[in-house]
């Protein structure tokens, strides 16, 4: 969350000078390159000495993370007519939840089959070497010459490059990113975007994404600590949330008609408070089961109409400085959340916690009603 707070509005600045497609193949060789690192860590260094080395890696591959998650945006923009958009990014959203629906099941299998930590560098490198087909076709696009419009909606798109996905009920958003690489200079936008309307918009949404964060940490904690579920189990609870994902989605357009983005979203993030919830009150697999179901269900409203919300409250003619402020908001929020929720944890315990993200999510959905509208 810091290096993207410090770095989307560079990168989408540099990302402005050089061939898209070129550039997107480049940072996503940089930033894959280090799941590999993964692999040799138990073998070479001490439990101590591994935490830091996690720690380092994953602030050093969110430099080029970045830079891919903004500049895949922008290329998928070009590379992509606006009147095939809606078709591929259907075909892509749905081959992302049956292939997430698939690796989890396996990896599970896989976790739980072999011995440790063989089975945890077993997975990493079939995740590296995934990765490294991923950038191999990413070479092997080539944008053309034509310039196509860059019409005002939203790709619409979950599979995000550049961000790496939380356990739980929640994945950072990439919403509007192709816009950084927009803009002219490295400069933070006019501070008075705030003062008007869009600075009740963007506390409703820091509120939401705050509360989101506040309670992710600690879902892994709580599914091997108090549970005690294998990873075949996590495994199945997190293809169960894709696959509810998946068919959530297929009804997104049908509530947008009826509620409009607005609605759909508030109702996303008001069911999302039944996640903590739900989990600080499990006792056995069933329960945690159906408690993936319904995140899967909020998220697939939530996440799904998001993005165009966000973008309905934005003037066409000034969209990358109003999404760098989003870009920047959703970091801190991720940031704040993310040392929160296990702070809170430690302080008053760890099913306590997740009840209090529970109802600050109800909390954050009544803020986005209120300051949202």
């Amino acid at each position: 969350a810091v290096i993207a707070i410090i770095l989307s509005v560079p990168a989408g600045a540099w990302l402005k000078q050089q061939r898209i497609d070129r550039a997107v193949f480049k940072t996503s060789v940089y930033f894959r390159f280090f799941y590999l690192l993964w692999v040799p860590l138990p073998v070479i260094f001490g439990q101590d000495a591994q935490v830091w080395l996690v720690i380092l890696i994953t602030l050093l591959m969110s430099v080029p993370g970045t830079a891919l998650a903004v500049g895949f945006n922008a290329m998928f923009a070009d590379a992509v007519p606006p009147e095939w958009r809606g078709h591929v990014v259907g075909i892509r959203n749905a081959v992302l939840a049956v292939t997430t629906i698939i690796a989890s099941l396996i990896c599970g299998y896989l976790l739980d089959r072999l011995s440790f930590p063989l089975n945890y560098q077993l997975v990493f490198l079939l995740g590296f070497l995934g990765a490294a087909m991923s950038s191999y076709h990413l070479h092997r696009i080539r944008i053309a010459e034509v310039d196509h419009p860059r019409v005002g909606k939203t790709l619409g798109d979950h599979a995000q490059p550049g961000f790496m996905r939380p356990a739980g009920d929640g994945f950072q958003p990439g919403i509007g990113l192709r816009y950084l690489t927009r803009r002219l200079s490295v400069r933070l936008p006019s501070i008075g975007i705030l003062r008007g309307q869009y600075g009740f918009v963007l506390l409703g949404l820091f509120l939401f994404h705050l509360t989101q964060h506040l309670a992710i940490p600690l879902f892994p904690i709580y599914w091997v600590d108090r549970l005690a579920l294998t990873d075949a189990t996590i495994s199945i609870g997190t293809a169960l949330f894709f696959a509810t994902v998946f068919l959530g989605s297929t009804q997104l357009s049908r509530l947008t008609e009826k509620i409009g983005s607005h609605g759909v979203t508030v109702a996303g993030a008001l069911l999302m408070a039944a996640y903590p919830g739900l989990t600080a009150i499990t006792k056995d697999v069933p329960l945690y089961l159906f408690t993936s179901f319904v995140g899967g269900v909020a998220w697939s409203l939530a996440g799904g109409a998001l993005s165009n919300y966000l973008l309905e409250k934005i003037p066409e003619g000034d969209r990358p400085a109003y999404l760098a402020w989003y870009m920047v908001i959703i970091n801190l929020a991720v940031l704040s959340g993310s040392l929160l929720g296990p702070a809170l944890a430690r302080w008053i315990g760890l099913a306590p916690a997740l009840l209090l993200a529970a109802a600050g999510r109800v909390l954050s959905a009544v803020g986005l009603l209120r300051l949202g509208k």
